[in-house]
């Protein structure tokens, strides 16, 4: 071999010398960068937007004021009750069907496979429209009146709950560990109240989170209640707040309404969060 051939073998041997940037460099130009990102949007935020323009059509004080307190006496109230008692209702229908799923008997199992899938099929708008005018037009009974607002929203919206939650409920049951109702048998306790009393409390402790956004998701589906027709006493908020934009023509009644659903769904998130956080501590 010439020494031209060792020369160039030996430069294409040769490693780079040119400096390479270490993962913890890399990580903190990204880092730079995104800040630089993110601080260019809110820029962009407060300056493109017209403010004064904002302020009058959204964020009139007089009108704000002119909301308060029907709007927390009347709205929000109402928002609260239709959301419990549907979640309520749901519960019950959502842990009936999740058992009737896991049952043993077909014809049950059958029947609750038909409920889920209906329910969960079906637009919640279209459910409640067909329970609030079909009902009482096949029977010719009206739906009786709880805590101030009609029940039959609240009927359409535990059936499309339960239906969800069946499967949540179903799915924290089954993630329980066969040993527990084997253990609990083992010692004689009856399969209803294994299931009662070991099963079904562990299985909760599970499905807390994605009940907790079904109750979230039901506290904003009751503005959909609002086709069925209310009264002045039965409005939820976001039909008080479209009414309040019509009479003063101006958009600050939303600004509000969405505040009043901030305030309910920003504790209970945090609570549910802290519950967590003990479950996990526990286990």
């Amino acid at each position: 071999m010439t020494s031209a051939e060792q020369a160039g073998g030996s430069a294409v041997l040769q490693p780079r010398t040119g400096r390479r940037r270490s993962p913890r460099q890399r990580a903190q130009r990204v880092r730079v960068v995104s800040y630089a990102l993110g601080a260019a949007v809110l820029a962009a935020l407060v300056l493109v937007p017209d403010w004064p323009r904002i302020q009058r059509n959204f964020l009139d004080g007089g009108v704000f004021a002119d909301q308060f307190p029907k709007i927390v006496t009347i709205a929000a109230r109402n928002t609260v009750v239709y959301t419990v008692l549907s979640f309520t209702g749901g519960l019950v229908l959502g842990l009936t069907m999740a058992l009737l799923r896991l049952s043993t008997i077909r014809p049950y199992r059958w029947f609750a496979a038909v409920y889920i899938e209906i329910f969960r099929g079906l637009p919640a708008l279209l459910t409640i429209s067909l329970i609030g005018f079909a009902i009482p037009i096949a029977l010719g009974v009206g739906f009786p009146v709880v805590l101030g607002v009609e029940t039959g929203g609240i009927i359409a919206l535990s059936l499309v709950a339960g239906a969800y939650m069946a499967e949540t409920i179903r799915a924290g049951i089954e993630a329980v560990p066969r040993g527990q109702m084997e253990a609990a048998r083992s010692l004689g306790m009856p399969y209803g109240q294994a299931m009662r009393s070991i099963v079904i409390p562990q299985a909760f402790r599970i499905i807390i989170p994605p009940l907790t956004n079904e109750l979230v998701l039901l506290l904003k589906d009751t503005a959909l209640l609002s086709i069925l027709g209310v009264t002045v006493t039965s409005k939820e908020l976001t039909k008080f707040a479209r009414d309040g934009v019509n009479q003063n023509f101006n958009g600050t009644p939303i600004v509000a309404a969405g505040l009043l659903y901030l305030a309910i769904t920003i504790p209970l998130t945090r609570l549910v969060a802290q519950l967590e956080k003990r479950n996990r501590r526990s286990r």
